[in-house]
């Protein structure tokens, strides 16, 4: 592990000094790299310099104790030898940590898509309240969301919403929220009072960036329209609304909540490029078995990742098997408990498999 460790250390100089030359500050993809592999490092090269602090002080107090006849001296020793020790333990806990492979898109925003699955308009309704909850949990982070996409049902459900949400680490926090959620609760319109069990689909991408993602021109078919609301009656009286094709791939990608063409073009692009991009991730996970057999961030948008169980006031996470009866605290962005148990377990496979 030390070995890494040092590694890691000698190559952040070597980094800083390639940020001023002029190959590659003329390539914005490689400063794009450069900048985030810095960012990585230096915390690895800070406790680095911490290792090598502890180490001289413990060398230096363990040589006052072979050497001191004083005892209040040799006591005095024996302490900070047993501090040092304690904060080396602590300091090696950590280094595995940061050593784990970071994943490059960690730092990114978010495009999150919210879809109505199995189970008619109990369905739309709660991907309703599903994306509330993940707005409230945003805004409890001081993280910024907005809507670029979103069809919605007469009766106040949602067929389909996409939106950004913008924020330092919104990927690493929300990457394994993508599945399926399920819902098991008595329907307001249920007379018999029997349980309705229905799904909705989550899938979270990391925005993608015009230099992660190039997309030609010529590849594009573009449709214009008017743009309609529930029930298909129309809600414009110009062909605002925007449907772009990207041939090559077969995506579709359609937009019309705003009314100009151009910026329901600009969104569409956005959801686009992020479609394309969250395409090659996959790719590249599915072309290694060893993420794809695991559970936890394999991101599978038809694994059954959660239930909420509203007679029983129960959340469950199937893939680590965590349960909290706080169902109403969840749905009000109360996701940190199976985030951070999600998280834990991937910091722990990361570490099983780089030994």
């Amino acid at each position: 592990m030390w070995d890494k460790l040092e590694a890691a250390a000698a190559r952040l100089p070597d980094l800083e000094r390639l940020l001023s030359d002029p190959s590659v500050t003329g390539n914005p993809r490689e400063m794009q790299r450069i900048g985030r592999e810095i960012a990585e490092l230096r915390p690895v090269s800070e406790a680095h310099a911490r290792y090598r602090r502890i180490e001289r002080e413990l060398g230096e107090n363990r040589a006052l104790l072979d050497t001191e006849t004083d005892p209040e001296m040799k006591a005095m020793a024996r302490e900070e030898i047993s501090r040092l020790s304690d904060e080396l333990e602590r300091l090696e806990r950590e280094v595995r940590l940061l050593l784990i492979p970071k994943d490059p898109n960690d730092d990114k925003n978010i495009l999150i898509e919210i879809r109505a699955g199995a189970g008619g308009e109990e369905a739309s309704l709660f991907a309703t309240e599903l994306f509330r909850a993940y707005s409230m949990y945003a805004d409890g982070k001081g993280w910024k969301a907005e809507v670029l996409s979103r069809s919605e049902t007469g009766l106040g459900g949602t067929k389909e919403v996409i939106a950004m949400i913008e924020g330092k680490g919104a990927y690493s926090r929300l990457k394994f929220e993508s599945g399926v959620h399920r819902v098991q609760r008595v329907p307001a319109t249920e007379a018999g009072g029997r349980i309705h069990t229905s799904t909705v689909t989550v899938a979270v991408m990391p925005e993608a960036e015009e230099v992660d993602v190039q997309i030609n021109p010529d590849d594009l078919r573009i449709d214009v329209f008017r743009s309609s609301g529930p029930g298909g009656q129309s809600v414009n009286t110009t062909d605002s609304a925007v449907r772009i094709t990207h041939v090559p791939t077969g995506l579709v990608v359609q937009c019309q909540d705003e009314k100009s063409q151009l910026k329901n073009k600009s969104k569409a692009l956005k959801i686009l490029r992020s479609r394309i991009y969250d395409a090659e991730i996959e790719k590249r996970r599915s072309e290694r078995a060893d993420l794809r057999r695991s559970q936890v961030g394999t991101g599978d948008r038809s694994e059954r990742i959660r239930t909420y169980n509203f007679p029983q006031n129960r959340v469950t996470d199937h893939r680590i098997g965590l349960t909290v009866h706080q169902l109403a605290a969840v749905l009000s962005g109360g996701f940190d408990p199976f985030i951070d148990a999600l998280t834990a377990q991937a910091q722990v496979e990361a570490l099983q498999k780089t030994g």
